[in-house]
């Protein structure tokens, strides 16, 4: 790597005690929005998830979120605010007339309901979701049918794994 002898802070020495008694390493996830399939644990029959981050105390997850080709997450509700930021495809919600693409970002309403859908793109749709609490799943009239949390998204994950040879407890690496 090659530098032009900006970097004014070469000589700063890393402060010694980084972690606080308590505190838990962070986590560093090289290559987050990997191509490796393995990785993505099946959300639906066409969208998967790769776990970054999990806490299962706050009900709350990071993940990138893939579909390589059109997709559907059934229609839901989150209780609590959601973010997300495009990383690569094509995607939105059935209910707005927005049309997410690289580099976009989307701030999610608590409360309100959507159906996240993938459209075709060249490139697969990568989003990366910040998620706090449960997705309520609804029905044709929009009414409650069923639920979806951290603990539901664990087993999931755990179950994947194992499968894939990486193990269950994989997943209980990400959590913080």
């Amino acid at each position: 790597m090659t530098t032009s002898g900006n970097e004014f802070w070469r000589n700063i020495a890393p402060i010694e005690n980084v972690f606080k008694p308590d505190a838990l390493p962070e986590v560093y996830i090289a290559n987050a929005p990997t191509d490796d399939a393995s990785l993505y644990v099946p959300f639906t029959d066409t969208v998967s998830s790769r776990p970054l981050w999990i806490s299962p105390n706050e009900n709350r997850w990071c993940d990138i979120l893939m579909a390589t080709g059109p997709g559907l997450v059934n229609r839901h509700y989150h209780p609590h605010e959601v973010f997300a930021y495009t990383i690569s495809g094509k995607w939105g919600y059935l209910e707005h007339d927005w049309i997410a693409t690289a580099g976009d970002f989307v701030y999610e309403t608590p409360g309100e309901g959507h159906t996240l859908v993938a459209y075709e793109h060249e490139d697969p749709m990568k989003v990366f979701f910040n998620v706090k609490g449960p997705l309520i799943w609804l029905d044709e009239k929009g009414e409650s049918c069923g639920y979806f949390d951290v603990h539901d998204y664990i087993a999931l994950c755990r179950a994947h794994y194992e499968k894939i040879g990486l193990g269950a407890d994989y997943v209980d690496t990400l959590f913080r």
